[in-house]
């Protein structure tokens, strides 16, 4: 029995806390990204372009931290540090494709409404 509007409005104060380490937008990328194949933090950073090297590190810190991804150290010469999905990571798989999938879809939807909406504040501004 799914909770009602009610219920989940009520426990916002417990679960706020958890939805803002894992709803940012690098989170649900990174997350994205590994849930294919374990990923190197280089390959990460290219395909999250224009990520820059602080914020993926403290991204994937975060991530880590809170059990949904795992640092795995490759002592190759240079030394790697490669990045895969825990399960508890993976349980994120469907809401983030299903998120990631919205935003592909309704992406130009979002940008007219955001020109539409820019428009009429410059126009009432004048």
């Amino acid at each position: 029995m799914e909770k009602s509007v009610d219920v989940l409005l009520y426990d916002i104060n417990a679960t706020r806390p958890i939805l803002e380490q894992i709803a940012n937008k690098w989170s649900v990328l990174i997350l994205t990204v590994v849930c294919h194949q374990p990923s190197r933090f280089n390959a990460i950073k290219r395909r999250l372009d224009p990520i820059t090297h602080k914020a993926l590190t403290e991204a994937l810190r975060r991530l880590e931290r809170n059990g949904l991804v795992l640092r795995r150290v490759i002592t190759s010469s240079p030394v790697a540090v490669e990045y895969s999905i825990t399960p508890l990571g993976r349980t994120l798989q469907q809401p983030f494709a299903a998120l990631v999938a919205w935003a592909s879809q309704h992406g130009e939807g979002i940008t007219l409404a955001q020109v539409k909406y820019d428009n009429r504040v410059i126009n009432v501004d004048k």
